[in-house]
């Protein structure tokens, strides 16, 4: 359940997010702050396996070249 006081920014983020990723697209915090303005990634990937669960969303963790590791969202096609 969505307990954000700002629902409709965070569904509009949520379908935005999903289509991005629907097609192709692959994503991270950082990437889903530049382009939707979303600060919470996992958060709003999780509205998307609730209100998606046929879906099969995908999380790797990539190392960026400082050695930080980050979550990558995306769709998988098997």
């Amino acid at each position: 359940m969505n307990d954000n006081p700002n629902v409709e920014k965070t569904e509009s983020q949520a379908k935005r997010i999903f289509k991005f990723m629907k097609e192709g697209g692959i994503i991270t915090d950082l990437e889903a702050l530049k382009m939707f303005d979303c600060r919470r990634l996992a958060s709003r990937i999780c509205d998307i396996r609730n209100t998606h669960p046929e879906e099969n969303i995908r999380k790797k963790m990539i190392k960026l070249p400082s050695g930080k590791y980050v979550a990558q969202y995306f769709i998988s096609q098997n």
